[in-house]
Formats: structure tokens, sequence, C-alpha cells
């Protein structure tokens, strides 16, 4: 597809223009017709304030029924829309990238809960845009805010499912990107006893989202829990579907450790990822006889694994985890269940984290535009390299995965071993080749 990617359309924020915006809808109406309702929300940078405004018209001028959340978390938008009879969420956001950035999420309803866009229902709107004209678009004379009453919504559904529990032991920090979680986090995390500091905790519209801050830049966190003696921290991204944590040490737990620590906690004997996942989770589940399904990168096709084979946890390295029960990734509720096996087990996070030995990993990231990104699979010069390089890691226990990013215009190279310079080296190695040949 030409617009869609891993996580929805992702784009410069300017490119939403009012027809591109009118052309999704567009084809969404052709998908499910008319007579649908829709919650439109979105995460706190610049451009999601005008581009919610234009979606509005959009809306109106399809003859379309909706409703206006404001600023909330993706989790949010795809948890409230369902509980309160829309048909589709709209979700602006370009979830970590920087505020220049920004893109269109789409959930629909599923059997329990909702879910992303189908692949028919993104085939229409693909089309629509290929065909795109210039709509007359109309102002609404009503617009519809529903925040106060999806973030209400929200809250209960994130205490209720951690309760009964008592975090007064706790003495954390919250590093909120200055995203969208910036509106609720600190307050679920005190209703429940626990003593919070925040950072980065910005709700309004600006440039300052994910910058420096959040689960992409988790210097500033580490440094706060380790000054001030804190039991951990907890990071996440600009639309909070993501949480990477920080132990009382200082040191980053994150997806694939944070998957390790709830399904120890929950006896559970199955468990999804990617095949991003870290060699030492692999090695953790062999040890401990705990089945493992491994799916293309994204959190769709992990939540769409677990759903097929009746997995009740699964996630990804960056931090996406779905919980049991859950349609889709949230970071605010991942850090509560990880904060409740801290309370409950006595143990630190630490502790809890050292079930599982991460290997040394290295990601190195190529600039790439679409084509390279085509050729690094038609290419037969490149594909022979990359069979080079996977035997060589073969010879000393290790692993590699070369895959185009869904979601920004780069080519990451990862790779694993037992050490960690030699597999540094060999992906600046593999970096330089690669470039020459595409």
């Amino acid at each position: 597809m030409k617009y869609f990617g891993t996580d929805g359309i992702r784009q410069k924020g300017e490119e939403f223009t009012p027809d591109f915006i009118a052309a999704i809808i567009d084809g969404l109406a052709k998908y499910a017709g008319n007579e649908i309702k829709v919650l439109i929300a979105g995460d706190t940078r610049e451009s999601t304030e005008w581009i919610l405004s234009d979606l509005e018209s959009a809306l109106e001028t399809f003859g379309i029924e909706y409703a206006n959340a404001g600023v909330l978390p993706t989790p949010a938008i795809c948890y409230c829309f369902y509980e309160m009879g829309f048909d589709f969420a709209i979700d602006v956001t370009a979830s970590h990238n920087p505020y220049t950035d920004n893109g269109i999420k789409i959930f629909e309803r599923g059997a329990d809960g909702g879910i992303k866009l189908s692949r028919p229902g993104c085939e229409a709107i693909e089309q629509a845009l290929s065909t795109k004209q210039a709509y007359e678009l109309i102002s609404p004379t009503l617009r519809e805010d529903l925040h106060d009453e999806a973030l209400q919504l929200y809250r209960e559904h994130l205490l209720n499912y951690v309760q009964p529990t008592d975090f007064h032991k706790l003495n954390i920090a919250l590093d909120c990107a200055d995203g969208a979680t910036s509106v609720i986090n600190k307050t679920v995390f005190e209703e429940l006893g626990a003593k919070v500091q925040t950072i980065h905790d910005n709700p309004k519209y600006g440039t300052s989202i994910n910058h420096n801050c959040g689960s992409t830049h988790l210097e500033s966190l580490q440094n706060l829990v380790v000054k001030n003696h804190l039991d951990f921290g907890a990071a996440f991204d600009g639309d909070g579907d993501r949480c990477l944590m920080i132990d009382e040490k200082g040191e980053i737990i994150d997806g694939d450790q944070i998957i390790v620590i709830l399904a120890e906690f929950l006896h559970l004997d199955a468990v999804a990822t990617t095949v991003m996942a870290n060699q030492g989770l692999l090695n953790w589940a062999k040890k401990q006889n705990i089945e493992t399904e491994i799916t293309a990168v994204g959190d769709s096709n992990v939540a769409a694994a677990m759903r097929e084979k009746d997995i009740k946890i699964g996630g990804e390295q960056s931090g996406h985890i779905i919980l049991p029960g859950q349609p889709t990734g949230d970071g605010i509720l991942t850090a509560l269940a990880v904060a409740k096996a801290v309370a409950e087990s006595g143990k630190s996070l630490h502790s809890l984290a050292s079930s599982m030995t991460k290997f040394p990993q290295v990601i190195v990231n190529m600039t790439a535009t679409p084509e390279q990104k085509e050729s690094l699979k038609t290419k037969e010069e490149a594909k022979n390299l990359l069979l080079e390089y996977s035997q060589k890691l073969t010879n000393v226990n290790g692993r590699l995965l070369v895959r185009p990013s869904g979601t920004e215009p780069l080519i990451r190279i990862t790779i694993w071993g037992k050490d960690e310079k030699t597999i540094a080296d060999l992906a600046e190695e593999l970096k330089t080749k690669l470039g020459e040949i595409l």
C-alpha cells in the first residue's frame, strides 16, 4: 500500500491537507457507508489540533455523525469509542515520531473491542486517496466535545483492571513524553496510593512531544529514578500505547522483559512476540517450557496471533504490550500491571526482570527511500549479502534481522550475539556494504 504502513498513515504534518483528510473520510464512507458514528481524538503535537478540526469538516461534509474527544492516549481512544457506541475511531497521532510528523490510525469494532481497520477498509481509503479531488467542505455549526466523558470512562477502566491493589509503598516517576498520557497518568497512580513524580507532562498542543523525552529518550528518567532513590520509572511514547521502564538501579526494562515479568506473575503458559524479540526472551521461554508465537513486526500482528491462538499476553521489545483481555497495546495499563507485580510480589523491578538474561543487541538505522526499501527485497546482490552475514552470525550463535521501517524512511539492521563489540562492528560493516548496493 502507498499510504498505510505498519501503523496507519504517517507523514509530515503539513501533508494532511483538507483535501487529503476529506479523501480519507470519502474512503471510509465507501467502505462502511454514511450511517456510521465516528469518534475522533489525538495526541499533543501542534498539527493534531488543526487536523482534528479538518476531520470535523470532512465528516460534516459527508453527513457522518461524529464527536471530538480532544487529547487522549491511543488505547483510551480505542477503548472509549467501543464502549460509547461509536462504529469507528480516528486517532490523529504519529506515536513516537517528532512533532513535525503526524498520522492517522483508524479503529473499528471487533468481537470484543476495538481493532485496527481491516485491510478492505484500508484499501478503500487508499483508492480514495489515489483519486482525491478538490472537496467543497462544510464547516460544522455545532461541535460535540466528549473529552471529559471519555477521560473519565478510561480512568475507570484502568482502575478496574488492576484492582484490588495497593501502591502505598511505591515511590515512582513517570515520563509522559509531553504527549497524550499527560492528561491522566499521574492521577491514576496516585488514586491507587503511589507517590508520583512526573516529568515532561505538558498536555497542550505544541512542539515538545517526544523531544529528548519519553520512551525513545530515557536518560532524564534514569537520572531521576537513581537520584531520588525511587522504586522505578515508567516512560511512554507520544500517544501512550508504549511503555518502557527504569528499575531502581537505573537500568532499562524493555518490552521483552515486561512480557517475561507479567507472564510469570500471571502464571501464563504462552506468549506472543515478534521477530525483533531479544534472544534472551526466546531462551527464557524454552527453559520455562513457555509456548512462543513469533509474528512479523507490528502490534496488530501480535494482537491477531493472540486472538487466533488464544494467547493472553504479547508485545514488542519497543514497549507495545497487549495484556489479557485487551485488544491493543496500552502503556499506562502496562505500567500499572508491572507496578501491581512489584507491589504484590514484594520484589524489586530489577529482581523481577532478572528471570530473563538479555543477549547483547545492536540496532543500526540506515536512511532509505521507498525505492531503496523495495530494492532490499528484490535486488539479488542485497539478498546474497544478507545471507552471507546471516551465516557469519549463525557460526557465532548470533542472529540477524534487516527490515524496512513501516513508519520512518529507514532500513533497520538488528544483530543479536554474545559479544557486543563483535556484533556492533558487523552491523556497521553490513550497513556500509548494503548502502553501496542500494
